[in-house]
């Protein structure tokens, strides 16, 4: 069973660039967060709480995976 698809009121499914372009914000969105938390957490956030900035930390090494994975998503069809 095929996966619902996007689908214009024409019936044609976005270009690709259009696709692409959507994934590479997302891409470039998530990666930006990941700065920030990185240098808020350990500029700023570990001044007040060393547990707060490690989490933080924690939060921004999940986020480069899960980027990758947003910005792949969909290559196979």
């Amino acid at each position: 069973m095929r996966r619902h698809q996007h689908v214009t009121a024409s019936g044609v499914r976005w270009p690709q660039s259009e696709r692409l372009r959507r994934r590479q914000r997302w891409y470039f969105a998530l990666m930006g967060v990941c700065l920030v938390l990185i240098l808020l957490a350990w500029n700023l956030v570990r001044l007040w709480s060393t547990t707060a900035a490690v989490v933080m930390s924690v939060v921004a090494a999940v986020l480069p995976p899960i980027a990758v994975v947003i910005a792949n998503w969909g290559e196979d069809r």
